[in-house]
């Protein structure tokens, strides 16, 4: 008898970024279709299936911690990990307590074979990881996110090798999947109700290098898809943002004003160090092109704060540029220490306390900016897409086409549509109120 014919039960837990949580969710259609079953709140799970990440230490620590937790929470379950942790340290996860099984990037797409074994009590190894140089497989993956959006995977890997990062030991070579998989996966998604889809992947921009195909060719495909009326674009590298792509995506029907793009430092010093592929004044170019297209669009920007070789005067350098830049929202990172990197074999290494008061100097930049870009909004009327509530709530939210939070009170027939809102004053931190506007 098929062990997974037996009502087993299996909870889902994902840590890190957008990509991650797509793949989890096809891992989770994975293990349904072989008769699993997602536990409820209250219910006791025989597996529990843990997603990881490792771009950070404090990452590897989330990680291990949650491991610990759910060992405690249920130590009658089996549990398997796999994600970027895992294929990085795989015999340190192993030893942690409760883990059944280790599974590597090859690994996920035979993951319900892997698991079946296992449950059956097949002798298969406790750690199931390859090297990361043997990583050739694209694993597709699309699924609804949290609330209301659909994440779909086009890219994974990265061939870039900065100093700082492990991504291309963790995830191996860039490889995608193709725009014609790609548009089936879109229609797919547009028929189980998605409205809004986030592409994702670890360096997008290089979807298609492998074929002849390229990230222009898949956002022009994607954008005919009837049936979405959204698409993000999660992330894409500085030098990849190619003008045409923010042309198209200023005129496109679907592609919204939003933009994730990297800067990681704004020393040019520390930008060498790091073996970034642009600038200070390149990148300038590119958030004043996207202006200058799309004059209400939101940018986001990564930067890392405190990396070996950011000296006091690089460190002003960088704080001076990013305060200067036309973008919404810094999403600040403290410099982490990554076994095997580039980077450990440099000088110029700052100090824990330094780093973090360098990372609250860019918060408070990074404040100034989003609340600046919020109320110059407010009297505005933007297009909100309504989030499913994660639970019964007099409010709901969503997302204005350029990235922008807002609350109005709870209407159940608005959820996953589009609606015009005319924007009000911020309620919290991160929100505006909102007046919806329909006849």
């Amino acid at each position: 008898m098929n062990p997974c014919t037996l009502q087993h039960r299996v909870s889902f837990h994902t840590l890190g970024c957008k990509l991650n949580f797509a793949e989890s969710s096809t891992f989770a259609r994975m293990l349904t279709d072989k008769g699993w079953v997602r536990t409820q709140a209250g219910e006791e799970p025989d597996l529990c299936l843990v997603n990881t990440c490792s771009v950070t230490e404090a990452a590897d620590k989330k990680g291990r911690q949650l491991i610990r937790m759910l060992h405690r929470r249920h130590p009658g379950a089996r549990i398997v990990v796999t994600g970027c942790y895992a294929q990085l340290k795989p015999a340190e996860v192993a030893e942690l307590p409760g883990v059944s099984l280790v599974l590597g990037q090859a690994q996920k797409a035979e993951m319900a074979s892997f698991i079946e074994k296992m449950m059956a009590g097949e002798e298969q190894g406790a750690v199931q990881v390859d090297d990361f140089k043997s990583i050739r497989t694209f694993v597709p993956a699309c699924g609804r996110g949290e609330r209301t959006r659909f994440w779909l995977k086009v890219q994974d890997g990265c061939d870039y090798w900065c100093s700082y990062c492990t991504i291309p030991m963790a995830r191996g070579r860039s490889r995608s999947a193709t725009v014609a998989d790609c548009v089936s996966q879109a229609r797919q998604a547009a028929a189980a109700g998605a409205r809004e889809i986030v592409l994702t992947g670890v360096n997008v921009g290089e979807f298609g290098r492998e074929r002849g195909e390229t990230f222009l060719d898949l956002i022009k495909a994607l954008d005919e898809v009837e049936g979405v009326e959204r698409y993000r674009i999660s992330s894409i590298e500085p030098n990849l943002l190619t003008p045409s792509i923010m042309e198209y995506v200023a005129s496109s029907r679907a592609f919204m004003p939003h933009f994730h793009v990297p800067l990681q430092s704004g020393s040019d010093a520390v930008l060498r160090l790091m073996r970034r592929r642009y600038d200070t004044a390149f990148f300038a170019s590119c958030m004043e092109s996207i202006r200058s297209l799309m004059p209400h669009a939101f940018i986001g920007v990564d930067i890392i704060a405190g990396a070996r070789g950011e000296t006091p005067q690089e460190w002003e350098k960088s704080l001076a540029f990013a305060a200067s830049l036309p973008v919404q929202q810094l999403h600040v990172f403290p410099y982490s220490e990554r076994p095997g990197t580039r980077a450990l074999g440099l000088e110029g290494a700052v100090s824990n306390e330094e780093k973090h008061r360098r990372v609250s100097r860019l918060i408070e930049v990074s404040e100034k900016k989003y609340d600046s870009f919020m109320r110059a909004a407010s009297g505005t009327v933007r297009p909100v897409l309504w989030e499913q509530p994660h639970d019964d709530s007099s409010v709901m939210h969503g997302f204005t086409d350029n990235y922008l939070r807002v609350e109005a009170p709870f209407r159940a027939s608005l959820i996953n549509t589009v609606t015009p809102v005319r924007l009000g004053q911020p309620v919290d931190a991160g929100c505006l109120g909102g007046e919806i506007l329909l006849p």
